[in-house]
């Protein structure tokens, strides 16, 4: 959870940001997401180790990974899920996914066009991000979205 805070942090705090442009802390949004893609591809083994290493420095028992894997109570389970496939693929590679999910649905492809469009109505700089096509993309998305 901490390297995955961390990563959508710099977005969290760019969003919160009342100076940034908006178009810039979108460009933000697809480098968080191959990040944390990154985590969840390359940083199982890593992490593993991380712990392994933190029980052994401060003598705590390492339950071992292979075993079957028993969930509460229950004897009758599946007796090829193991300890290390179960916090693997239900715990660790869950939880990225849902890091995942819930930015591409706060940032999809529609609400980034939308920001994106929107910015050519920035004040800023004399309107010096004024694009008259992107002002009529805006206008044809918003008549489109009212007339539903």
């Amino acid at each position: 959870m901490k390297e995955i805070m961390g990563i959508t942090d710099v977005l969290c705090q760019a969003l919160q940001q009342k100076s940034h442009d908006i178009l810039n802390v979108i460009h933000l949004v697809p480098v968080a997401k191959k990040l944390i893609q990154k985590l969840r591809d390359d940083n199982w083994d890593k992490l593993l180790d991380d712990v392994v290493s933190f029980s052994k420095k401060f003598e705590i028992d390492i339950i071992d990974l292979s075993a079957c894997y028993i969930e509460g109570r229950c004897r009758n389970q599946r007796n090829h899920i193991t300890v290390a496939h179960h916090y693997h693929f239900d715990i660790f590679n869950a939880t990225i996914d849902f890091q995942l999910q819930e930015l591409n649905c706060r940032f999809g492809e529609r609400a980034v066009k939308l920001l994106t469009l929107s910015s050519a109505l920035d004040p800023k700089d004399s309107y010096k991000s004024f694009k008259i096509d992107d002002i009529c993309s805006l206008a044809k998305n918003y008549v489109k979205n009212w007339q539903r």
